[in-house]
């Protein structure tokens, strides 16, 4: 019976070697690099959903045309404020799963990868909640790009979902990960908000 939620991950490899080439940006982030590789590695088989211990997911960071705000989500689970993301499915690249999971939780349709290399990676623990035990979520972020005045849509797994300048997101989240996501977007090379 648990044989028709088991997913097939053929594209193990390529993202091994996608995420073994990242170049992390402090030592936290290689730490976590480091994690995620060892996750995967002894996880080849079973690395998603199915895993109790955790699941590599997929996110989306994604900034306006001007690169003066992002999109973050208050999660209905974890209220808190995040980026979107969410689990890989069967033969998905994490950029393929980034993508699609944010324009499922967001409705955009001008969603786009600013670049194919990833953008930041995080470990963080899951609490245990009505759907599951506590676990680890090994995550992959990519940097996107999306109209600001497209109309967003508010996924089930959102209580809200808006664009938040740069300069505001401690006002919105004290996660590291996010407050380091923001701080490299800022430094971004023709990005006002930082220089």
């Amino acid at each position: 019976m648990g044989e028709a939620n088991y997913k097939q991950y053929n594209r193990i490899e390529e993202i091994l070697a996608e995420i073994r080439a990242y170049d992390a940006a402090n030592r936290l982030e290689k730490e976590h690099q480091e994690r995620i590789i060892d996750f995967i590695a002894n996880n080849k088989d079973n690395p998603g959903t199915n895993n109790s211990e955790g699941h590599l997911t997929a996110s989306a960071w994604i900034v306006n045309s001007a690169g003066n705000k992002v999109l973050l989500h208050n999660h209905i689970v974890f209220n808190k404020w995040i980026q979107l993301g969410g689990h890989l499915e069967d033969d998905e690249l994490i950029s393929d799963a980034a993508l699609r999971e944010a324009r499922e939780e967001s409705g955009l349709r001008t969603l786009s990868l600013l670049k194919d290399d990833i953008f930041d990676i995080d470990v963080h623990k899951i609490p245990e909640n009505e759907q599951q035990k506590e676990h680890y979520h090994y995550d992959i972020r990519y940097l996107m790009e999306a109209e600001e005045e497209e109309e967003i849509s508010r996924s089930k797994e959102s209580r809200e979902i808006c664009w938040v300048e740069l300069e505001k997101v401690k006002e919105y989240a004290e996660d590291e990960a996010i407050l380091r996501m923001a701080r490299k977007t800022e430094q971004m090379p023709g990005n006002t908000e930082g220089n």
